[in-house]
């Protein structure tokens, strides 16, 4: 007997992660990765997170720490993050914060709740690879979401009751994005913010990096423009913001947040409840200790450190790619993305960069919501030293030479 014939339709929308196979590869000698978005463990606050762990399992603290607990998170933690949105601009109370198994979880939760098969997610064009696999699983159709470009809300609405259903959400990185490393002017948040309330679709805020930023100036979140224009309403705002001490403090301990409407928050819950009760509350007070006593001053040196990684990334791309490549110029997160001439297929690059030299990336057909843009590939510079970095582009730049 198989059970295959009996799977849910779903199953034939749900891919293996082209990253975690990769990172199945990487354990070769010599071989140097930039394709996991991966923060430099190096840098993770081990000693602090040590203290914390262990005062939380203190006899004072530990019957809390290894107990059940409720669904909508940890107190402290979520009165953190009120206190940390206030700095973006943003005011919210502990009702309006839903803790979740990291970032990667609410995307999961917020597909769940908006869509019905053949609805439509409005998304970038590449856009994070993860989004769309957490998307997939629920059936929608996509369309490219265009900025800067002659595309009215009708023409949206149009293409998704075409496609069987509606628009019920914008889903976009406005800092730092995966997989580009751009940043959304503020012009650009305020179309989003129209064309959704054109809709009458929710935003999807994905700020897994927005704490990253190497240079530039600060741009308010979504959710932070969106309720200075209902006066301070927050409950009035359609902007979901998702947030993750993975990429800042540890992904191990898989603790990310949701922002929003109380509305959005209690529909949250009851899927945070039939789903997995509730994140590790060991792991929640761990992170608030850590987060309480050093986020900012942490958050600085990984500012320090990856910076000088991202200057030394796009130094060597300079240095050795071919004329023909282009690349971006992030101000912040960790990636760049690199454009390849017409012709030429990322992921027969990356067969052939794995086997010749050694050298890993993600191929850039991965994150188009259509399998286009074949002549593309994503670096991550967050967890190789500028040595390596120095190094690994100038092996891909030969591999990119050859294929010339």
């Amino acid at each position: 007997m198989s059970l295959t014939a009996q799977f849910a339709t779903r199953m034939t929308r749900m891919k293996a992660s082209e990253i975690r196979e990769l990172l199945k590869l990487l354990d070769q000698p010599g071989m140097l990765s930039f394709a996991g978005g991966i923060p430099d463990p190096a840098l993770f606050p081990v000693e602090a997170f040590g203290k914390a762990l262990q005062d939380a399992l203190s006899p004072d603290h530990q019957a809390q720490a290894l107990q059940y607990s409720v669904s909508e998170g940890y107190l402290p933690l979520r009165q953190w993050i009120v206190s940390y949105m206030a700095g973006l601009g943003v005011t919210c109370r502990p009702e309006n914060v839903v803790i979740t198994s990291g970032s990667q979880q609410a995307l999961d939760y917020l597909g769940k709740l908006f869509l019905s098969p053949g609805d439509t997610a409005l998304v970038g064009w590449p856009t994070y690879l993860g989004a769309l696999a957490a998307f997939n699983a629920y059936e929608p159709s996509y369309d490219r979401l265009r900025l800067g470009e002659d595309r009215r809300p009708e023409q949206y609405a149009s293409a998704a009751e075409a496609a069987g259903g509606r628009v019920k959400f914008a889903y976009l990185s406005p800092d730092f994005d995966n997989p580009t490393g751009l940043t959304l002017t503020r012009a650009e948040r305020v179309q989003v913010l129209e064309t959704a309330a054109a809709l009458d679709c929710a935003v999807i805020e994905d700020s897994a990096y927005q704490a990253l930023r190497y240079d530039g100036d600060p741009v308010p979140p979504l959710l932070a423009l969106e309720q200075d224009q209902n006066g301070g309403n927050l409950e009035a705002c359609r902007t979901i913001y998702c947030g993750t001490f993975s990429k800042t403090l540890s992904p191990g301990l898989r603790v990310g947040w949701v922002v929003a409407a109380e509305p959005v928050i209690s529909q949250l819950v009851l899927m945070k409840q039939a789903s997995d009760l509730h994140s590790p509350t060991l792991n929640q007070i761990a992170i608030h200790q850590v987060a309480e006593a050093l986020f900012e001053r942490h958050t600085a040196g990984l500012r320090q450190a990856y910076g000088r990684r991202r200057d030394a990334m796009l130094v060597a791309l300079k240095e050795h790619m071919p004329p023909g490549v282009s690349w971006t110029r992030p101000e912040g997160g960790m990636f760049i993305w690199v454009t390849l001439p017409e012709g030429l297929n990322g992921a027969a690059l990356l067969e052939t960069a794995l086997a010749v030299e050694k050298v890993a990336f993600v191929p850039g057909q991965a994150f188009f919501a259509d399998g286009s843009g074949e002549n593309s590939l994503r670096l991550s510079f967050s967890n190789s030293t500028e040595a390596e970095i120095a190094e690994g582009m100038a092996r891909l730049g030969r591999v990119l030479q050859a294929a010339r």
